[in-house]
């Protein structure tokens, strides 16, 4: 081997959902949104300019546009090219006791992958027999502790008295709680943040606002952490937010009743789908997610999965203990769901 080669950084990737192209499929498999953006984002979409400039690195339009509408000041904020993207500067800037950080065994596949990455000691903890995350397991020494709320992929929304516990218990270190799909039934940490000078709260524009493909994730935190993040961006890349997302973000914040609409649509359709798969034997957590995580009573999930795709319609398949018998079942339209559930129907019943 040469030399140089032993000095290169080897991590296991992540392994993102799959990205079919061809025409006419039913995806299911990434949880975006089936609906599009607000129509005033597509209205700015015509209106950008300035493409040949630098944008703003501090992102001053969005920033304060969040920080509008989520009832905080704007050094309370700090914003990235999608939640992974902030994510992986909380992990940069805050993880760095040399003790393990501490999150499920079942939760964001990343999150492993970005303690590699960023060579952060770890220790996954296992979640109990109804995947729920077992706050008491969180109360030891760490360097840090990440979870998500509602969790992925089982869709479970731990309540936020648990959730109070373990940052209480925890105050001498930096707590996350990923927020990705709160806006599906589950209700903000941010509430806390006024109590803990610890926490930091992380959402997204890629699920519940439709803006996946723009790359939109923010943090929510004390002054001195969000000052903190800033100050490792700047020494990372200082122009990390386009121009179009810049705009079209702070569109989205100001259609809050599309954003809203567009949530309980997604709701109604969850509900519905719920009831159609018990009725054909699928188990699973009550989810307040924009997903379902079911396993079949007695067809195994990848036969399932292989099944789905023949017939273009993708949808998630986790080859992984513990959970290698379950699908996660993005919500998509209605139209979409009725296509999927008859797939279900005529598959089990030919079996």
């Amino acid at each position: 081997m040469k030399a140089y080669l032993k000095n290169i950084r080897q991590v296991v990737p992540y392994t993102p959902g799959e990205q079919p192209k061809q025409p006419g499929i039913i995806k299911l498999n990434t949880n975006e949104n089936p609906y599009p953006p607000s129509p005033k984002v597509m209205e700015k979409l015509c209106q950008i300019d300035r493409l040949r400039m630098y944008p703003d690195p501090a992102v001053t339009e969005l920033v304060e546009a969040i920080a509008d509408y989520k009832g905080l000041s704007k050094d309370q904020v700090f914003v990235g090219v999608g939640s992974d993207d902030v994510l992986a500067m909380c992990f940069m800037t805050f993880f760095n006791s040399g003790l393990p950080i501490l999150f499920p065994d079942i939760t964001y596949s990343f999150y492993d992958v970005w303690a590699e990455l960023f060579r952060v000691p770890f220790q996954t903890v296992p979640l109990d027999q109804d995947f729920k995350i077992v706050p008491e397991d969180y109360k030891r020494p760490n360097g840090g502790i990440i979870i998500a709320n509602p969790n992925a992929p089982t869709g479970i929304f731990m309540p936020l008295d648990e959730v109070e516990s373990i940052i209480a218990a925890n105050q001498e270190v930096i707590v996350i709680v990923d927020e990705a799909y709160v806006d599906f039934g589950g209700t903000s940490a941010q509430c806390l943040l006024a109590r803990y000078d610890n926490l930091i709260v992380v959402q997204t524009f890629s699920k519940s606002r439709s803006m996946a493909g723009m790359r939109i994730g923010y943090a929510m935190g004390s002054s001195v952490l969000i000052k903190a993040l800033n100050d490792v961006k700047y020494s990372f890349n200082s122009y990390t937010m386009n121009q179009p997302s810049i705009v079209l973000g702070k569109a989205s914040i100001e259609d809050d009743s599309y954003f809203k609409n567009t949530c309980e649509s997604i709701k109604k359709t969850r509900e519905w789908v719920k009831k159609e798969l018990r009725e054909l034997g699928f188990r699973f957590p009550d989810s307040k997610t924009n997903f379902i995580f079911a396993a079949h009573e007695s067809v195994p999930a990848e036969d399932i999965f292989l099944a789905a795709k023949k017939e273009n319609i993708f949808i998630r398949y986790f080859k992984k203990p513990r959970i290698d018998n379950y699908l996660r079942i993005t919500i998509g339209t209605d139209e979409e769901m009725k296509k999927f559930i008859q797939f279900l129907k005529n598959y089990l019943d030919e079996r």
